[in-house]
């Protein structure tokens, strides 16, 4: 009797893991022949990047690797319910794994940063070589005053607390600073804290910057606006973070701000040869709301206001962050021209502008000049 019992023990167990084989085959198989059927995306919402598209096959790129290593690439980004798994995957680095970041991010209080602490020293000097070829062909030979400023990353101040590793920016002055000797350094750290910043995104939030604005125009005697009225834009803005980390946390809310010193500006986009708003309010609807300040991502603009509190004209090179800080400055200056050479060559920039003793000004956060690759 017992053996009987036993072999039907034995049997039911088989039965088990033959089942299981089949349900894990079932899923594996299931999925792979999803992903041959679906069609493929173009881009990630949430990450907002392109995805990799299917690689073509060749003969020398087999040969060299290239096809397997590209193909790797393209059936991750083309992985059924891809989205779903990477919120799985975050949610288990930091639940059940009990890691400290997940893909580079880590999250404090619901606000969410991302690891960057290795100073590159080659990426520091290449962005002050390119700034010094601005100051060499343009602005040497006029009576022009030059300004630096580098705007920490939200770990910076997250960090003092948290005790994740940060950016050295002393360090990145300092190696910045002996390269631009023919450049004042505004320091605009002590200016601002962790909250200044949105909570899913790397941006600084306009309606908190004042006090950076008034450091700069200060730095550089200059007379800006102190009075400003915030308006909600109503829609919750989820930024570059969330959609990188994929957990579910709460959205930022938009705000942008107005003044009487700013209702008859005017903004030339010289990229659509046209006029466009301060304030792009479809862009709130994009998949970065962010965008909405002057337009987004533009090579070359240029703010005129007849209501400037002096006639002061100043040339900003910048990165995105000056497009939220910008409608400050611009009540203070009759003109600003505003240039980031990610996007446009800095040796077409005499085709365009008239280099003749503006201030001039470069912004810079620290993680673009850290990898400063992107800069032409």
């Amino acid at each position: 009797m017992n053996e009987v019992c036993e072999c039907k023990a034995i049997n039911t167990n088989k039965i088990s893991d033959i089942a299981k084989l089949i349900v894990f085959l079932g899923i594996l198989f299931g999925c792979m022949l999803w992903g041959i059927i679906k069609p493929d995306d173009d881009i990630s919402e949430a990450e907002r990047r392109p995805l990799a598209s299917k690689p073509e096959v060749s003969v020398e790129a087999v040969w060299n690797e290239r096809y397997m290593r590209d193909f790797e690439q393209y059936a991750m980004d083309q992985f059924p319910m891809r989205d779903g798994f990477r919120s799985m995957k975050a949610w288990m680095d930091f639940n059940a794994y009990r890691m400290q970041e997940s893909n580079g991010l880590y999250v404090i209080d619901g606000s969410i940063a991302k690891l960057e602490y290795k100073l590159n020293e080659a990426s520091i000097t290449h962005a002050a070589e390119r700034f010094g070829y601005i100051y060499d062909t343009y602005l040497s030979a006029n009576d022009t005053k030059v300004y630096v400023s580098v705007i920490p990353d939200k770990g910076y101040y997250l960090a003092e607390e948290s005790g994740y590793p940060v950016l050295d920016y002393a360090l990145l002055k300092d190696k910045l600073m002996s390269q631009m000797s023919y450049a004042v350094y505004i320091d605009i750290a002590g200016a601002l804290e962790a909250s200044d910043y949105y909570r899913t995104d790397t941006h600084w939030r306009q309606e908190r910057i004042l006090g950076v604005a008034l450091i700069l125009a200060e730095s550089m005697d200059a007379d800006i606006s102190r009075n400003y009225i915030c308006e909600e834009v109503g829609k919750p803005f989820y930024g570059v973070y969330y959609g990188q980390l994929a957990l579910k946390l709460e959205p930022d809310d938009l705000y942008y701000v107005e003044s009487e010193q700013l209702s008859d500006a005017i903004v030339y986009d010289y990229e659509s040869e046209s006029y466009i708003p301060m304030y792009d309010m479809p862009k709130a609807e994009s998949r970065d709301a962010y965008e909405l300040y002057l337009g987004g991502p533009k090579s070359l603009l240029r703010i005129e206001n007849p209501d400037a509190l002096t006639d002061k004209r100043l040339v900003v090179f910048r990165d995105s962050f000056a497009s939220s800080l910008a409608p400050y400055l611009s009540t203070g200056y009759s003109e600003i021209i505003l240039v980031d050479i990610r996007y446009i060559q800095p040796e077409l920039l005499g085709q365009f502008i008239e280099f003749d003793g503006q201030d001039v000004l470069y912004l810079y956060s620290g993680p673009v000049l850290n990898n400063s690759e992107t800069i032409k």
